[in-house]
């Protein structure tokens, strides 16, 4: 097995528990706004790979912050337009980064292959089936449409950035406190309350009621943020270091097809005949951009 094959399969994995945040989110939502939720998740994984910290680089820190500033916004702006639109609209325009990431390479120079160009018509024709729905354009689709474009500009920029890296799990964990970073920064400008009256009192109720959130979704923001943020970045950094942007957003574009199956299985919300046909096209998808993939040599960088 080649090393870009076992990128494939670990980018294949990541989308897969991508697709199990779902269930683990929909309690959350009710309770916490969006950016506690990204708080939340992102702080328990920044604490577990602190350690990873310790001597890094000063480029892998550089890269790690990039990254992270990008996947701030990318989750930002996701949240933020889910607020304003079906939750149906948002998947697919979102997973309009499938698209935007080849045509990235191509404002570069890069041509796609046709077999990608085929699997590129192949997950949006999946997205489309899976996840559109009737309605006029709105503020909430023009920001599903940035977290597409910032996500687009985040697999690209990986790409490139992992591959200068020398330790990724440095990078991980520069990049997973730099979201957390972000999201408190964010919490502290716009959220925590700054009554005029009585503003201790205020604050008071406001940290209990977050303390009582959090011992009563425990499980949701340690799955989050344990297995979903810590092992999965961590998981992405080594699959991506071993395939193209164009491969990833192909894998990635699985996603919506993810979540609709364990939605179906955990929370048994039916799919119908047009999902099925979706998530068909999906990973009819991924298997034509990995059909008679030519090898190439290894990455440079070693496995952690």
């Amino acid at each position: 097995m080649n090393h870009q094959f076992r990128g494939v399969l670990a980018l294949l994995v990541v989308t897969l528990v991508w697709g199990t945040t779902f269930p683990a989110m929909k309690g959350l939502t009710v309770y916490f706004s969006p950016v506690w939720i990204i708080f939340s998740r992102f702080a328990l994984a920044a604490v577990l790979l602190a350690p990873f910290l310790w001597r890094a680089r000063r480029d892998d820190l550089r890269a790690g912050a990039v990254l992270g500033l990008l996947l701030f916004f990318c989750f930002l702006f996701q949240v933020e337009g889910l607020a304003l639109t079906s939750s149906n609209r948002n998947a697919f325009i979102c997973g309009l980064n499938v698209l935007i990431v080849p045509l990235l390479g191509v404002m570069g120079g890069r041509l796609p292959e046709r077999k990608l160009v085929l699997a590129l018509l192949l997950a949006v024709g999946g997205l489309a089936a899976l996840c559109w729905d009737d309605g006029s354009w709105g503020r909430g689709d023009w920001l599903a449409l940035m977290s597409a474009l910032c996500f687009a500009v985040y697999v690209r920029t990986m790409e490139v950035r992992l591959r200068q890296a020398s330790r990724l799990l440095s990078v991980t964990a520069a990049q997973i406190g730099t979201v957390a970073l972000c999201a408190a920064l964010w919490l502290l400008a716009r959220e925590v309350p700054r009554g005029s009256i009585d503003v201790a009192q205020d604050a008071a109720n406001y940290w209990a009621y977050i303390g009582h959130g959090l011992q009563q979704y425990w499980w949701n923001v340690g799955y989050l943020g344990v297995v979903a943020t810590a092992a999965i970045i961590s998981l992405q950094s080594w699959g991506q270091a071993r395939t193209t942007a164009n491969e990833a957003a192909v894998i990635y574009s699985f996603e919506p097809g993810a979540a609709a199956f364990f939605a179906f299985f955990w929370l048994g919300e039916a799919l119908s005949p047009r999902a099925w046909l979706g998530a068909t096209l999906l990973i009819s998808g991924m298997i034509v951009s990995q059909w008679n993939t030519a090898s190439r040599p290894p990455a440079a960088l070693a496995p952690e």
